[in-house]
């Protein structure tokens, strides 16, 4: 019997059958990502989310679909990519780069899981009730950031010993900057030191408030740990560099980018243990019965190109100290 002959037996029944078989075939469970930074600048946190998504056998495109959204340094626009996310009914929130997008998603929802990842501390933000047994439908990794700013103090001013007045450059958007001017304010006035808070919301500012640094005498400066930071930090390496302002930092990617040194966690392994965390949510089990993540490994980085650049004599025994030296 012919083909044609075959299909004119069956009626429809043949064209049927392919469409029956895509019906059939199972929807994929979706995670929605967002970040406060740009795709640009951050998309390697996402390549480290995806490796953690695979430790716990969830591939992109295989068995999960991820819809990535960022603000680019628009804190203000949090809410709505949140609030897209739930429009989409994703299946897991994975709210990275501050405790902002995990406080947008918890408004959102109180029945999707949420996980995320933040610098502060996720009981004093609101993200969760304990370390141990967060509650609700939210849980993640805390990298304790903000609490490592005096430590970063002190690295930096053995750097540049001479610095009686420090600069921190913050984005006023930023949810911890209330509280990192607080916890700088206490450490420098301990060490006999001025502070100079200068707000940069765009890497327009920049220019500008590296100008007022120069112009009130900062000898160093501090730039937290906040996504637009990683965004802009070619921009801010050049210009510590031009203005021969020390600079310590909240990421080895600024450091990497040309920046004088860093001290903090691994930000990757952050964003991979939000990628297990994600998948073990997927596979059933509860936000509420996963404690925070906490770091146990804190990499201390100097960059000797710019230390050159900047004709710091940094001390044998200082350099010693750094776990990565960048030539």
């Amino acid at each position: 019997m012919r083909r044609r002959e075959f299909i004119a037996l069956l009626g429809g029944a043949a064209v049927a059958w392919p469409l029956a078989a895509r019906a059939q075939q199972p929807v994929l469970p979706s995670i929605g990502f967002f970040n406060p930074g740009s795709a640009a600048a951050n998309g390697f946190l996402a390549d480290a989310f995806r490796r953690g998504l695979a430790e716990a056998g969830y591939v992109e495109g295989r068995n999960v679909t991820i819809e990535y959204r960022w603000a680019d340094g628009r804190y203000d626009r949090l809410a709505a990519l949140a609030a897209e996310f739930i429009h989409r009914r994703v299946s897991v929130i994975a709210a990275c780069g501050s405790s902002a997008p995990g406080l947008a998603a918890k408004a959102a929802t109180s029945t999707i899981p949420i996980v995320f990842q933040t610098g502060g501390d996720p009981v004093l933000d609101g993200l969760v009730a304990s370390m141990n047994r967060p509650g609700g439908n939210v849980t993640g990794v805390s990298r304790t950031t903000v609490e490592l700013e005096p430590k970063r103090l002190e690295l930096l001013r053995e750097a540049a010993p001479k610095a009686t007045l420090i600069a921190v450059l913050l984005n006023p958007g930023s949810p911890h900057a209330e509280l990192l001017v607080q916890r700088l304010q206490e450490a420098t006035r301990s060490l006999g030191l001025g502070l100079a808070v200068m707000q940069a919301g765009a890497a327009s500012e920049l220019e500008d408030r590296f100008a007022a640094m120069v112009q009130q005498g900062a000898g160093a400066l501090l730039v937290p740990n906040d996504p637009s930071m990683i965004g802009w930090a070619e921009q801010i390496a050049a210009l510590a560099v031009r203005h021969e302002i020390p600079t310590m930092f909240g990421n080895r990617v600024n450091v990497v980018a040309g920046g004088l040194m860093s001290y903090d966690a691994s930000v990757t392994d952050s964003y991979r243990q939000v990628g297990v965390y994600a998948g073990r949510v997927l596979k059933g089990e509860k936000p509420a019965d996963l404690p925070i993540v906490q770091p146990t490994r804190f990499e201390f980085v100097i960059n000797l190109k710019t230390a050159k650049a900047l004709k710091l004599a940094i001390p044998e025994s200082f350099l010693l100290r750094a776990d990565e030296m960048i030539d």
